[in-house]
């Protein structure tokens, strides 16, 4: 992901332009809310963003932040003007969130864009002199899925068959992958260039991607796309699949490595270069609960992918970061749902998020970046609570329900602090319920309860503002 020297240049001029402004007070931070899907960047986005404006209205929503930055004396989102990205709709998430019942936001489809002004009193003698500070707080929301694209940019068709293959071929995804795989090796060498081909073996291969997904839990699934095609459908550039070499040489093989290499120029054009380049800071949202509750390979298979993720991206503040904006400055690693488990499992549950992302924490330290830990509930709906046990109370949790309304004590168990042991996963896994949100005021006025949101945000944004 270097970028080329006319990048380099166009970069370095949009940099310099804002240095200028920063000097008269209007300044311009990136942040980058990334995760897998299911993580939750759509609740943290609209948690944020309330909170926020509630915030600048005066409300102590975020109190760790105010602490750590200038005085917020107003946020407001800025008005939509002829941007191409659709806007990130904050106002329709809150007002599913403060309907009666409340309901959670729809899965994210397709990118989306928010820009929250912040008008800060500069902090000390320098507020009493100087005007108030205008930083514009950039945010983007898209389909988690397609995050998994990233890793495909180092990888011709060859290569990435090669390793799907090899991945769909072991462990939890042999089984679901059986038909697929039967359908690709049974192609001849000489296959032809049909699209009932290449769309038989698309079906088959994003039925397994579908099912990998959502009944084992899996999160290294490639291409995004497949998962989640956004507004533009199933287009034929995503009539492919991984080939195995003995028919590659083939017609077929050439039309879908055609296709292959279409598809990441499109990606590229649509995603990467518009999400990925040029952000100073970046969090990282991780459903460990989720990955530890699927079972053993879904939770190595999200450690696995966070790592491929994290080689692609560019961390650090060297000279060319600097005079770019290429280099992400601070990262945040998040470990979503925390108000799932009680508040004595929470520390260990942020030292779990840690080892489950030792590699990615240590690429980005290596690289001059400031890595942080943390657990977070970007809208908080459960409370502690106690709940018996074969003859012992125990802490836990409790919130209503979202499918009856009702209220339920939910009993998580412990939380590792570390990758568990392999007697760990001899048990039967735990399905955590969901809970339904809080009940909030139109339109978040008063802010989104939260857990830890704000510690989060004055570790990764504190010194900017």
């Amino acid at each position: 992901m270097t970028p080329d020297p006319f990048r380099l240049i166009t970069d370095a001029a949009s940099r310099t332009g804002e240095a200028a402004l920063a000097l008269a007070g209007r300044e311009r931070l990136r942040l980058a809310v990334t995760g897998l899907s299911r993580a939750g960047k759509t609740v943290f986005l609209t948690s944020l963003v309330a909170n926020l404006v509630a915030a600048g209205a005066g409300r102590r929503t975020l109190p760790a932040l105010e602490a750590t930055s200038g005085r917020l004396r107003a946020a407001r989102t800025v008005p939509p003007g002829v941007e191409a990205t659709p806007r990130f709709d904050a106002e329709a998430h809150l007002a599913a969130l403060a309907a009666d019942p409340p309901e959670w936001p729809a899965r994210t489809e397709d990118l989306s864009t928010l820009s929250v002004l912040l008008t800060l009193r500069r902090r000390g003698i320098y507020g009493q002199v100087l005007p108030d500070r205008e930083v514009t707080l950039d945010l983007l929301d898209y389909p988690g899925e397609w995050l998994l694209d990233l890793p495909m940019f180092a990888q011709d068709f060859a290569e990435w068959s090669d390793a799907t293959l090899a991945r769909l071929s072991t462990g939890i995804r042999a089984a679901p992958a059986a038909e697929f795989l039967a359908f690709a090796r049974a192609l001849p060498a000489n296959a032809p260039a049909e699209d009932s081909l290449a769309r038989r073996g698309h079906a088959l291969y994003r039925a397994f991607l579908l099912d990998a997904r959502d009944r084992l839990g899996l999160r290294f699934l490639q291409p995004g796309r497949f998962l989640n095609p956004g507004p533009s459908g199933d287009a034929p550039l995503l009539w492919f699949f991984p080939l195995p070499s003995a028919a590659r040489e083939s017609p077929l093989g050439e039309l879908l490595a055609r296709r292959h290499e279409a598809y990441l120029r499109d990606q590229r054009d649509r995603f990467l270069d518009p999400v990925f380049r040029r952000f100073d800071r970046q969090v990282v949202l991780v459903d460990v609960l989720g990955a530890l509750h699927a079972g053993r390979e879904a939770f190595e298979d999200t450690a696995e992918a966070l790592s491929a993720i994290s080689a692609t991206l560019r961390y650090g503040r060297g000279w060319l970061d600097l005079l770019t904006g290429a280099g992400i400055a601070r990262v945040a690693f998040a470990a979503t749902k925390a108000d799932h488990v009680p508040e004595v499992s929470r520390d260990s549950l942020a030292s779990l998020l840690s080892d489950l992302v030792d590699a990615p924490r240590r690429r980005a330290e290596i690289a001059g970046a400031s890595v942080s830990v943390h657990p977070v509930a970007a809208i908080r709906c459960t409370q502690e609570a106690t709940a018996a046990h074969e003859g012992r109370v125990a802490p836990a949790v409790r919130g209503v329900l979202l499918e009856n309304g009702r209220w339920a004590t939910v009993d998580p168990g412990l939380v590792p602090a570390r990758r568990p042991p392999e007697s760990f996963w001899n048990a039967a896994y735990f399905e955590m319920p969901v809970f339904r949100p809080p009940a909030l005021e139109a339109g978040g006025r008063a802010g989104v309860p939260h857990l830890g949101l704000d510690g989060l945000l004055s570790t990764l944004l504190g010194d900017a503002l």
